[in-house]
C-alpha cells in the first residue's frame, strides 16, 4: 500500500461552471493545452497536471506507484479573506464535495476539508461537526491567517478542538506569506517563502507552548517541515537562556518540533534522511505536493532510493498516514474485501 498525503484538488462544484460567482476559479486549458487556474483576476499555470477530475488525478498517482491519495483543498480556495459567513459557505461546498468522492472511492481516496480559520471559534465548532461526520479525516490550514500565525491565543479553540475530535490538521503555506521585494525575484517567493513561512508557523506554535499544551495534537507540515529543522539548533539555545523565548514553553523545543508530523517532499535525499532521523520514521509521511511543478512526481522512487528498513519504508508510504487518519490495515483489508 501506498499513500500520498499531500493532494490538492479543485473539486468542480466550488469553480465557475458550477455557479457565475466572482469569487470562484475557473480551470481551463489555453490555446496550446495547458492548463490554467484563473482566480482573482490572476492566471496561476503552476498546476501542470489534472486539477479538477478525480479520475485523471487518480490516473496520474497510480502512474506513480500511488494507490490511495490523501485529497485537501487548494490553499487559496480557504478563502481567509472572507467574511466568516462566506468562508464557511465556501468550506462546506468544498466539503461536502469531498466527502463523496471518498464515499465514491472508499478504497483511493481519504480526504481533509476547510474552515473558515479567520473565525477559530466558528471553524472549531464546524471541525467538531466535520469529524462526527466520519467520512472526512481532518483539515488544511494555511500557515497564516490574515497574517497572523497560528501559535497566536485566538486560534486556542481551534487547536483544543482539534485535539479532541482527532483531527488531522495540514499546514500549508499561503504560497504569499511575505511581500519582501527580495522574493519576487527568480521565483523564490515559492523556493524560499514557502519553506520560511511554514518555518515561522511552526516555530511559532512550538515557543507559544501549543504542541506542549496539546500533546495530542495530529500537525502535519507541508515540504518536510519547510525550514524548521534548519531553525531547531537556534530555537534550542534562546530557549536555554532568554526569558521571551521560555515564557510560554516549559519543555524543550525540540521535544515538541518533534511532535509534529512531516511529509518527505525536500527535494534533497539527504534532507530528507535528517529529516527522517530526526523526527523518526513514525513521524514522516509520502507527500507529493500534487499537481504543481514543485512537486515530485516520483516521489515513492524517492523515498524508496534511501535504503531504508523495511518497516520503516512501510510507515511512511502508508502505514503512519493510515493510522493518523483511522485508515488501519486491518479496516482496509476489510473494505477492499
Amino acid at each position: 500500500m501506498t499513500l500520498d498525503a499531500h493532494v490538492h484538488v479543485i473539486v468542480p462544484e466550488i469553480t465557475s461552471e458550477a455557479a457565475h460567482e466572482p469569487w470562484r476559479p475557473r480551470v481551463f486549458r489555453d490555446d496550446a493545452g495547458a492548463q490554467v487556474v484563473e482566480l482573482g483576476g490572476k492566471q496561476i499555470r503552476s498546476a501542470i497536471a489534472e486539477f479538477v477530475d478525480v479520475e485523471g488525478i487518480l490516473a496520474t498517482q497510480e502512474e506513480a506507484a500511488v494507490e490511495r491519495v490523501l485529497l485537501c483543498p487548494w490553499v487559496p480556495l480557504l478563502y481567509y479573506d472572507a467574511t466568516p459567513d462566506d468562508g464557511l459557505r465556501r468550506a462546506r461546498i468544498q466539503n461536502d464535495a469531498l466527502a463523496t468522492l471518498v464515499r465514491d472511492h472508499p478504497e483511493r481516496i481519504a480526504a481533509l476539508g476547510a474552515l473558515p480559520l479567520q473565525d477559530p471559534e466558528l471553524s472549531a465548532a464546524e471541525l467538531r461537526q466535520l469529524m462526527d461526520g466520519g467520512t472526512l479525516r481532518g483539515v488544511e490550514v494555511a500557515a497564516s491567517v490574515r497574517g497572523v500565525f497560528l501559535g497566536d491565543d485566538r486560534f486556542a479553540p481551534f487547536w483544543e478542538a482539534a485535539e479532541a475530535t482527532g483531527a488531522l490538521v495540514f499546514v500549508h503555506p499561503t504560497t504569499r506569506g511575505f511581500d519582501a521585494p527580495a522574493l519576487q525575484d527568480y521565483y523564490l517567493w515559492n523556493t524560499v517563502g514557502n519553506p520560511l513561512e511554514t518555518a515561522v508557523s511552526a516555530a511559532h506554535m512550538v515557543m507559544a507552548g501549543v504542541m506542549e499544551r496539546h500533546p495530542g495534537l495530529r500537525v502535519l507540515l507541508a515540504h518536510g517541515g519547510g525550514a524548521l529543522l534548519a531553525l531547531r539548533g537556534r530555537l534550542r539555545h534562546a530557549h536555554g537562556f532568554q526569558s521571551q523565548a521560555r515564557s510560554r514553553l516549559r519543555e524543550s523545543p525540540d521535544d515538541s518540533i518533534r511532535r509534529f508530523y512531516f511529509d518527505t517532499l525536500t527535494h534533497d535525499d539527504a534532507l530528507l534522511r535528517s529529516v527522517i532521523e530526526y523526527a523518526g520514521p513514525d513521524h514522516v509521511l509520502l507527500g507529493s505536493d500534487y499537481p504543481f511543478d514543485m512537486g515530485d512526481g516520483r516521489h515513492v522512487d524517492t523515498v524508496r532510493a534511501l535504503g531504508l528498513a523495511p518497516d520503516a519504508l512501510e510507515a511512511i508510504v502508508a502505514g503512519n498516514a493510515e493510522r493518523l487518519l483511522g485508515l488501519e490495515r486491518s479496516q482496509r483489508e476489510e473494505t477492499m474485501r
